[in-house]
């Protein structure tokens, strides 16, 4: 097993570091942890919540009326259940184009001369259907 070494910070020291965030000595919380020597990611921002001002903590505020939220996770509902039958029908078009490939070695048939065949009927047949 290795052995860790664990610091322990005084709370002088911490209360230091976080009174040179705030009077603007470092220009971020990195460049502090970097000058002081401290290793962790997040325990100048811990320090910072304990001990600070909290105004150099990043935040992400949202405001949403009551009905947004609503209409928020029914679009991502919508979304997932068109994924969901994005998926069927590329799935349905694979085994379609499969199942055709396998019927045309059944009958012997040539599947690009086929394909010929067909786009030109499609193509010559008139259309009589349309309003």
């Amino acid at each position: 097993m290795k052995n860790r070494t664990v610091l322990r910070y005084s709370l002088s020291f911490r209360r230091q570091v976080v009174s040179d965030l705030e009077e603007g000595r470092f220009s971020s919380i990195q460049a502090a942890g970097e000058h002081y020597g401290i290793g962790g990611s997040d325990t100048i921002q811990k320090w910072l919540r304990r001990y600070g001002k909290n105004h150099l903590i990043p935040k992400v505020v949202i405001v949403q009326k009551p009905n947004e939220k609503d209409q928020i996770r029914q679009l991502k509902q919508q979304v997932a259940e068109l994924q969901r039958a994005l998926g069927k029908t590329q799935a349905h078009s694979i085994l379609n184009e499969e199942f055709r490939f396998i019927r045309h070695l059944q009958l012997g048939q040539d599947i690009d001369s086929f394909k010929k065949k067909v786009d030109t009927t499609r193509s010559t047949q008139p259309t009589s259907d349309l309003p």
